[in-house]
Order: C-alpha cells, then structure tokens, then sequence
C-alpha cells in the first residue's frame, strides 16, 4: 500500500513539474519582446490549458472506454470533444482579438485558408489524446507484467513445494529400506537406526518448511545421515567425510546435498566387492563446493532400492532456488562416479 501511494505521490508531481515548464517557457522567450499577458494567454496558454482539459479527460475516463466494449464512443466523445475545444478556442481568440485594433491586411497577400486552420488544431488536440493513450498502455502493460510475474512466482512457489512433499517421503523410504535390511542380522543397529531416523525425521518436519537453514545445520544433517547409513555397511566399504571444521555463517536451502549423498550410498556399495564412498564440502567466497564420489556399482532394473527421483528433484529445485547461480555436474573417472554440486550464496 506504502508504495502504491508513494507511486501516485511521485506521478502526481511529474504531471505537475511538467506542466510549470510548459505554462513557464512561453514567458520566458516572450520576456523582452514587448509581449502582453493578454497575447502570452491567446497566444499561448489558452492552447496549453486546452490541451491539458483534452489531457485529463482521456487520461482519467474517455481511454477506460477504448480497453473496454466502448470504443466507438470513445472515438465519438473525442471527436466531439475536439470540436468542441477547437470552437471554445477561437470564440476566445476572436473575443481578444475584437478587443485590439485591426490589422490591415495586404490584399495580395497569401494566407491559410479557414479550414486548414481548424485541421492543424485539430492535429494539435489529437497530440494530448495521444498522450494519454500512450501512458495508459504503459500502465497496463506495466501491471499485466507485474501480474504475470506473481503467476509465475506462486507457479514456482507451488512447485517447489510440491518438491520438497515429493523429497522428505523418497528420503524416509530409502533410510527405511536400509533399517530393514539389518533387522534380521543386526537388530541392535537396527533399532540404534531406528532412534537416529527419528531425529533425522524431526529435523525434516522443523526445517524443511523453512525458506533457508544455516549451512551448519545442514552439515549436522549430513553428518548424522551418513551415520545412519553406515551402519548397515560391512568391512569391505569404507566412508569418508571432509566438511568444514569452522564453517561460515551462510544460508542455503534445506536438503541440497541429500539426494547427492543418498544416489552414492545406493551406487556405491557392493556386497562382494571393496567399495569407497567420499564427501567433501569447501566453502569459499560465498560459494559452496560439494563433492560426492563412490565406487560404481549400477543397480539392475529389478532392484527398486530407492524410487530415482532424487538427483532429477534436486535438478529442479536448483533451477527454482538458484537459477543462473549453481553448477551440476557427474561423470565416471576410473571406475568411480563422481558428482559436484557449487552453489553461489551471495547473488542479490
């Protein structure tokens, strides 16, 4: 509301700048030349208050009528009105002019006929129609923009959010996927992950609504995760981690890294087979780098561990949140898979 009236405030004064230098340049080059107020008015003002009644009856009313169902009669009125006006004009002229001397007139001289004079005053009125057309269409193309831009922002809204519902049920049925797996051979890590999943589900339920979290409850999420997921590992898997020890008070949106850290715990574990699993995080100058790189071990299409929405959810989510201000990136390096995530923090 502020800006809006603050808007009107500034308009307000434009129009009335604008009209001071009109009504003040006739004085101002007339100065000295022997001109009288009465021919500074027929001459000069009498057109500019014309043209200003022309102005704000278009601006204020007659232009609603062309946006509508009423643009013949908008064409109507201002036909009228411009006649009207061009008469009103010359009845006041001739009133001044009776008033004054006549001036002789050579009789072979050559003059504008009658009627062309009224089609420069008509051409001249049309100028203020103009006017006032022009800058009601800016307005509302201004306010369709405006508009169109809020769609679009609740459109966003409405989708990420649709993600964020989509991520936290992915993530629950894969961490419970993995306490299953160990009930039968492990059932004391199997509750022990148990108590860790509720903790990790709190921290879901309390800061996935959020717009942001600070960058160190995220790695405490990560941490914890990690956690949980090893629990189910045996011997032959090894997990790295390499976080911040002090890290910077920045702000990024809730679960980034998680479905990067989840796809390598999915890929990167074998039964059989030795497999290394790694993550690293370096933060500098508001940009944060996070590196996930695993063993590679392709799941079959008859395993259906984990739904695959995962990294195609976060694809979206950082076109959403950081559009033009993130890199994604994955490849296979000598047998490992290796996927990179930067995010710049400090853009507008």
């Amino acid at each position: 509301m502020n800006n809006k009236q603050n808007n009107s405030k500034l308009e307000l004064y434009i129009h009335i700048l604008i009209w001071i230098v009109l009504f003040f340049l006739p004085a101002s080059f007339s100065w000295g030349t022997g001109r009288t107020w009465t021919q500074l008015f027929t001459h000069f003002w009498l057109q500019l208050i014309l043209m200003a009644v022309v102005f704000y009856l278009n601006y204020f009313l007659l232009v609603k009528w062309l946006f509508s169902d009423r643009k013949v009669l908008f064409f109507i009125t201002n036909l009228l009105l411009l006649v009207a006006v061009i008469y009103l004009k010359n009845e006041i002229f001739s009133y001044f002019q009776s008033s004054r001397p006549p001036v002789p007139r050579k009789k072979d001289g050559f003059g504008p006929p009658e009627g062309f004079r009224y089609y420069i005053d008509f051409l001249i009125y049309l100028i203020p129609v103009a006017f006032a057309i022009a800058i009601n269409s800016g307005k509302r193309i201004q306010q369709a923009e405006k508009m169109r831009q809020e769609a679009d922002n609740i459109k966003l809204e409405s989708e990420l959010q649709h993600l964020k519902y989509q991520l936290q049920p992915h993530f629950f049925f894969n961490a419970l996927n993995n306490i299953y797996s160990m009930i039968d051979f492990a059932p004391e890590k199997a509750k022990q992950s148990i108590h860790s999943l509720s903790k990790l589900m709190r921290h879901l339920l309390q800061k996935s609504d959020m717009e942001s979290i600070s960058l160190s409850e995220e790695i405490d999420f990560l941490n914890k995760y990690i956690d949980l997921m090893a629990l189910r590992l045996n011997d032959k898997t090894k997990v790295y981690t390499d976080f911040p020890g002090k890290v910077p008070h920045l702000r990024i949106a809730p679960l980034l890294f998680i479905s990067i850290v989840e796809n390598a715990f999915k890929h990167g574990v074998s039964a059989t087979q030795p497999s290394d699993i790694s993550f690293k995080m370096e933060v500098q100058d508001g940009e944060i780098c996070f590196t996930a790189s695993n063993s590679n071990f392709p799941k079959n299409e008859a395993d259906k561990s984990g739904s695959g929405i995962g990294i195609e959810n976060l694809r979206k989510r950082l076109q959403i949140l950081y559009p033009d201000h993130h890199e994604f990136s994955s490849c296979l390096n000598k047998g490992m898979y290796i996927a990179e995530l930067k995010i710049e923090t400090d853009f507008p």
